[in-house]
């Protein structure tokens, strides 16, 4: 984490650093089953406009297939650092629904 402080704004880094101990791209297994690495299955990006670039990577994990989307912007300086992050939605597990 500390290593990203500069290719981060403030914003961007607090959300690393909310998503960082959920490891939310560690495919979940069993006990005493090993798990694979994650893999990049695609990315793409697009320039909305001069010194921006929105860009996502779809990543496998496991059986699971997530969405990275991340926003990196030019600074006065010269240097791209990244503005914003999300992850896709957590997928569904069976204690994420509750009845009530």
């Amino acid at each position: 984490m500390h290593s990203l402080l500069g290719h981060a704004l403030p914003a961007a880094y607090d959300r690393l650093a909310e998503l960082a101990p959920q490891a939310p791209l560690r495919p979940v297994l069993g006990p005493g089953r090993r798990a694979p690495a994650p893999t990049l299955r695609d990315c793409g990006l697009c320039r909305p406009r001069r010194g921006v670039i929105e860009a996502f990577a779809r990543i496998a994990a496991g059986e699971r297939l997530r969405a990275l989307a991340f926003r990196l912007e030019l600074g006065a300086d010269a240097r791209w650092r990244c503005a914003a992050l999300d992850l896709g939605p957590q997928p569904w597990s069976p204690g994420a629904l509750r009845h009530g």
